[in-house]
């Protein structure tokens, strides 16, 4: 049997059993992160989605695609940071990162096909779902809730009902009048309903009622957004077919005359070219000292590191820009600024070298911190990019966006299993070493994963950094967490620091 639901002929089997699902994934959900952190929760619950909406959705489920396996070993991965590392930087970019892979990944697993995975309208796609298509199914679980209450009821005791109901709702703003006037007529009819509060506030509406919110409120989210899938918005046909009948009109593209490039390429190539010819001492000698006059050594490494790094930036836009809008010239013009491309990659490379060695510099001088780690891997990242805009000039046909799409995914899951904090330490530390100086509260304040790191240097150093790693075991043991909220890193460096102050 079914029944009309949406415009659509639904079972009713089928709809019953996803919204049981949605209830039993909800409270799944609030079992794990209400009143919880994220840790070994965030891995186990991106299974248990993944299992609902393959469960329900399975028609539709599609595997060819490689794009969509890399992207679920990426988003299972990032979830398993949560498990396995402490840095909190990379806690909160997660913690928006996973879901917004996800939900492209749904589109690619259980979505129509609009858009290819390297086109920007797949994100919009990926947005419907959240919002329209969501939004678009909150009834739905109501209608099937009306149609099996009243499935044996009569037609006659149907419209009795919903007369009921509408009384009950005509009724309601009047009986807030009436009791209002009641209440101000008689103190003991006052007395009896400024009871009432004090009686509700005898249960237990904090935990209980509070768990109870939070599980309806996400089954009707990812009921929602399943059957958003199961039963999209139907395309408006007659919309297409009026504009199958309008004259069609080649949109007009952007092209950039060979000529005029060959030109702006020249120009710019001759400052750059200069530029690091006349540089190139101060560039590579401030290793020896060799400084502009009147310039610090900080200044020098700061200002000079923010100036190439955003001027190798715009090198990239305009090598992209003129990669993707140019015309195809004469085979002389075509060959000339594949050339000045290449001058150009060449430039920008050396200046994006000078200002990593001048980060460099800057980090020996007065430390390393997690915004000039993540600054070094910014600058690698866009190094890559650049290699593959150069391979790009000579093989015209490389799709430059899938490249990229793919190379950041990599890039990310990289900087998050590579441990900053661990990186970040043991540099710290080997600048001691050599310089004498440290930044002893810096260290303290890292994360778990460079607690193992840390106990090793003070034991070494006759427990230097005692006091802090006492201060870091008091505040971790006064925290209490359940299972949920497991992390490795966390458990072991309490162990450790456990182990080593009772030493």
């Amino acid at each position: 049997m079914h029944d009309k639901m949406n415009g659509t002929s639904l079972p009713k089997a089928s709809i019953l059993s996803a919204f049981a699902g949605a209830i039993g994934l909800a409270l799944v959900h609030q079992y794990l992160f209400y009143g919880h952190g994220l840790g070994v929760s965030m891995p186990i619950f991106v299974i248990v989605f993944y299992a609902y909406m393959y469960a329900f959705n399975r028609d539709r489920f599609q595997t060819r695609s490689w794009i969509g396996r890399l992207l679920f070993v990426i988003i299972f991965m990032l979830a398993l940071t949560y498990a396995l590392f402490n840095n909190p930087i990379l806690y909160v970019l997660n913690a928006l990162a996973i879901p917004a892979l996800i939900s492209v990944h749904m589109v690619l697993l259980f979505g129509e096909k609009r858009h290819g995975w390297s086109e920007p309208g797949i994100i919009g796609q990926a947005l419907s779902h959240w919002f329209y298509q969501n939004f678009r199914h909150i009834v739905t679980p109501f209608r099937m809730v009306k149609t099996v209450a009243l499935r044996n009821v009569k037609d006659e005791r149907k419209r009795v009902l919903g007369k009921v109901i509408i009384g009950l709702l005509i009724a309601l703003p009047l009986l807030f009048i009436i009791i209002s006037l009641l209440a101000s007529a008689d103190g003991m009819f006052e007395k009896l309903l400024s009871g009432i509060p004090d009686w509700i506030g005898t249960l237990s509406f904090g935990s209980g009622m509070l768990r109870l919110i939070w599980t309806c409120f996400f089954t009707f989210c990812f009921f929602c957004y399943l059957w958003g899938f199961v039963q999209p918005a139907p395309r408006n046909t007659q919309r297409e077919t009026k504009s199958s009948t309008v004259p069609y009109h080649e949109p007009v593209a952007i092209k950039f005359d060979p000529v005029i490039t060959a030109t702006v390429l020249i120009v710019m190539n001759l400052v750059y070219v200069v530029f690091v010819v006349l540089q190139f001492g101060y560039l590579f000698g401030a290793w020896e000292g060799a400084l502009p006059e009147g310039t610090s050594y900080a200044e020098y490494a700061r200002r000079g590191f923010g100036e190439l790094v955003m001027v190798t930036g715009i090198n990239f836009v305009l090598m992209i820009s003129v990669l993707k809008w140019t015309e195809f010239g004469s085979s002389i013009v075509q060959k000339m600024n594949s050339g000045l491309l290449y001058i150009l990659v060449g430039c920008s490379g050396v200046m994006l070298y000078s200002g990593y060695t001048r980060l460099v510099m800057y980090e020996e001088a007065y430390g390393y911190t997690y915004t000039r780690y993540l600054v070094h891997a910014f600058m690698i990242f866009l190094g890559l990019l650049l290699l593959i805009a150069a391979v790009r000039i000579h093989v015209r046909q490389l799709p430059l966006a899938k490249y990229y799409i793919v190379l950041a995914l990599v890039a990310y899951v990289v900087v998050n299993y590579v441990g900053i904090d661990i990186r970040i330490a043991e540099n710290n530390l080997e600048r001691y070493r050599t310089t004498s100086v440290i930044d002893k509260e810096y260290l303290s304040e890292l994360s778990a994963d460079a607690i193992p790191l840390l106990i090793d240097f003070s034991r070494k150093e006759h427990g230097s950094l005692d006091e802090f790693l006492q201060a870091r075991l008091t505040s971790m043991t006064r925290e209490e967490s359940a299972w949920p909220e497991f992390n490795w890193a966390k458990y072991r460096a309490q162990r450790e620091l456990h182990d080593y102050i009772l030493e």
